[in-house]
């Protein structure tokens, strides 16, 4: 059977499911949950697999995370498609991770048809990832061994504009914690040691450093605790900060930077500091035989890319997955006035458009993955761009 008819049978299935997977965006979007509270989304995304003909693994590796497969085990490649559910506190799906959770499923099921057509070709996992928005889901189901088994990883993410491969940063996120002496500030001040006062003086400093850092650095930072009352010297200050550059040799370097302020800040007001990483996501390296198939695929429905150069957004831990495996993440628009993680984002999340976009992006990874799986060379030529991309991040000696 060709290619062509493949995906045919794949864009078939995927339109025969439209119903059921607007429903389950519709009412994950009804009902947002934060990182690693992904309870109902959880359920509603492994009942519709389950429904579907997937064998699913509830809680996999993580509570509110599964992995459903299809596909006799024994055969490859292994083709892995992510869904993303976690909700941002307070305005909810204000960056439309329950599109991506359709998307992952949609596209599922589409090459889950075209596999049992062709059962030869490989197999195919659909992996729910909770926690992405700074709970490092993925980086946690990584060290746990989950894509030790994956050849090739994709997911899509909805935004303003249709960009193949946007420029994601690493990302590390510091909890700094320093440790005075509590006083009466009014009757013996003298006698205290003022943690806020190192807080303060590191939140200064880190804004004056961005004098000498690179135009694509970012510092951005909060003060989570000042105190307990102001007639008390704060023996505890603590900030929450994250650093991103645009790869994980460059973050290093700021990282170091802003470490020798935090310690020089202590220093300076008698304090004592202490510093906890809580996550680092890496750079996002998209692998260009995958991101030239779905740029293909993608066109068949009219879809138009806009340049990327010089395009920075966020951080994701789907950089991390592209430094285990070769991997995409390409955005689609679901409205050009739809800026993420807003209120007004959130509203766009829920729109017939939105749907739309999310099918077709979906049907654009369901045909990628056929192109691989069918195109003879095209693995090994995915996994040799991979390898040279993991080559060119190393550090040089």
């Amino acid at each position: 059977m060709s290619s062509a008819s493949l995906k045919e049978i794949a864009c078939k299935a995927i339109d025969g499911c439209l119903d059921e997977l607007r429903a389950a965006s519709h009412a994950i979007w009804s009902k947002p949950e934060l990182n690693y509270e992904e309870h109902e989304a959880h359920r509603i995304l492994t009942s519709l697999l389950k429904s579907k003909g997937f064998d699913v693994e509830e809680h996999f590796t993580l509570d509110t995370a599964f992995r459903a497969r299809s596909g006799d085990l024994k055969a490859g490649p292994n083709v892995a498609v992510i869904c993303e559910y976690d909700a941002l506190p307070e305005i909810g799906h204000a960056c439309g991770h329950n599109l991506i959770a359709e998307a992952g499923v949609a596209a599922g099921i589409g090459i889950r048809a075209a596999l049992l057509e062709r059962p030869d070709l490989g197999r195919l996992t659909v992996l729910g990832t909770p926690a992405e928005e700074g709970g490092g889901g993925k980086v946690k189901m990584i060290e746990s061994g989950v894509f030790a088994d994956v050849d090739f990883a994709m997911m899509v993410h909805p935004c303003p504009y249709d960009g193949l491969h946007a420029e994601f940063l690493s990302i590390i996120e510091l909890e700094v914690t320093y440790k005075g002496k509590a006083a009466h500030a009014a009757a013996f001040p003298w006698e205290g040691i003022n943690a806020l006062d190192a807080a303060v003086s590191a939140y200064t400093a880190i804004s004056m450093m961005r004098q000498q850092m690179k135009p694509a650095w970012r510092a951005h930072g909060i003060i989570t605790n000042g105190g307990t009352k102001p007639n008390i010297i704060p023996e505890k200050a603590q900030l929450l900060y994250y650093f991103r550059a645009p790869d994980d040799k460059e973050l290093s370097v700021l990282k170091e930077n802003a470490i020798r302020v935090f310690h020089s800040t202590a220093k300076a007001t008698g304090c004592e500091v202490e510093i906890r990483e809580l996550t680092k996501y890496s750079n996002l390296l998209g692998n260009p035989v995958l991101l030239k198939y779905y740029k293909e695929n993608a066109a068949s429905f009219g879809i138009k890319f806009v340049s990327m150069e010089e395009m920075s957004s966020g951080s994701t831990d789907m950089g991390n997955v592209s430094y285990c495996v070769p991997s995409i993440h390409p955005m689609y628009s679901i409205g050009e006035k739809a800026l993420n993680h807003t209120r007004e984002f959130t509203d766009y999340s829920n729109t017939d458009y939105g749907h739309k976009q999310t099918i077709i992006s979906a049907k654009a990874m369901a045909m990628t993955a056929i192109d691989v799986l069918t195109t003879s060379g095209s693995m090994a030529e995915t996994a040799k761009a991979f390898q040279d991309q993991l080559q060119e991040a190393k550090p040089k000696p």
